[in-house]
């Protein structure tokens, strides 16, 4: 399977993406911004960080870059996109999803690990995955999700909220909501799926010796549904 990683100025997780992915077998590719076209893919990837400095809004620079034309065509086609932390606000940016990431209810930068509900499994970057419950990382100052009323209601209508905040034990509530985030809301997906924006890094979390396996999880589970 082969994938891409898109680099902006000011990505920062670009390097830990492209570890994970090779790491379970992916082929990957690292595409800068001003590109114009993408290398033959099975996966792109818009990874964390601070494209462009966070000037204007987060991501909102980076939703206008050249090679971005070329990934929202390959999502409408039906390719897989997945966009972490900044790369989630790039795809709200772009309107290939709804809503918009907000700064945290506390407005302060927040940098933790954080246990995360899978709310839809009938996709593939969680269909195959046991576990109903994930420790990963987060860190951000503007991950606080929000959409309108009529967004809200189609997201829940059509299972498209992906994963959500919760505590050890699954409970989603006010405690376990560490940046405000409607519903409790950690990542979302386009109506086909096959877009992902969420603001937890599966990337920092693939080895028991240094952080956490559950991103292992997720990442063994999507190229085992590519394959």
């Amino acid at each position: 399977m082969k994938s891409s990683v898109i680099i902006f100025p000011g990505s920062n997780c670009d390097r830990d993406m492209d570890v994970a992915l090779k790491k379970f077998g992916f082929k990957n590719k690292m595409v800068w911004h001003d590109d114009n076209e993408l290398p033959k893919s099975d996966l792109i990837v818009l990874p964390g960080g601070f494209s462009y400095g966070d000037y204007l809004r987060c991501g909102s620079i980076a939703g206008k870059s050249n090679i971005i034309k070329s990934v929202i065509k390959f999502a409408q086609s039906g390719g897989l996109v997945l966009g972490i932390c900044n790369g989630f606000q790039i795809l709200t940016e772009t309107g290939l999803l709804p809503g918009i990431l907000q700064q945290n209810k506390n407005i302060e930068f927040i940098c933790k690990n954080v246990h995360v509900k899978v709310a839809d499994k009938s996709n593939k970057y969680f269909k195959n995955i046991k576990k109903e419950i994930l420790e990963l990382h987060i860190a951000h100052n503007e991950g606080n999700y929000f959409c309108s009323n009529n967004d809200l209601k189609f997201l829940e209508d059509n299972n498209q909220i992906a994963v959500k905040y919760c505590n050890a034990k699954g409970n989603c509530n006010l405690e376990s909501n560490p940046n405000g985030a409607l519903k409790n809301i950690a990542g979302v997906f386009n109506k086909e799926k096959n877009i992902l924006g969420m603001m937890p890094h599966p990337e920092r979390m693939i080895d028991k010796y240094l952080s956490g396996e559950d991103g292992a999880l997720f990442f063994q589970n999507l190229i085992g549904n590519l394959g």
